[in-house]
């Protein structure tokens, strides 16, 4: 009876190890998505800081640098921009 409570203890740590290690990995890769989006930020800060601050003609550099995807709608446009910013135009 010892050994059988004993082999249900030693199981629930090993499954607690187990669980806290997959934490660690996930926190992990979190940190990294998180590094790798403060930089993609700080480099399109850079390249924004660097623009003219009045734009009087299309700058296919600049929309290339700052958009992800254009979505045309029958009654408004969304605006998908690499920062993870979406902005929604009504027509």
């Amino acid at each position: 009876m010892k050994k059988a409570n004993q082999k249900d203890d030693n199981d629930a740590i090993a499954e607690e190890i187990l669980r806290l290690r997959d934490m660690r990995k996930q926190a992990e890769v979190d940190s990294v998505v998180k590094d790798e989006q403060m930089h993609l930020i700080q480099d399109l800060q850079d390249f924004i800081k660097s623009q003219p601050t009045t734009i009087t003609e299309f700058d296919e550099t600049l929309v290339k640098r700052l958009i992800t995807k254009i979505t045309v709608f029958e009654d408004h446009f969304t605006i998908d921009f690499k920062s993870g910013v979406t902005i929604e135009i009504q027509a």
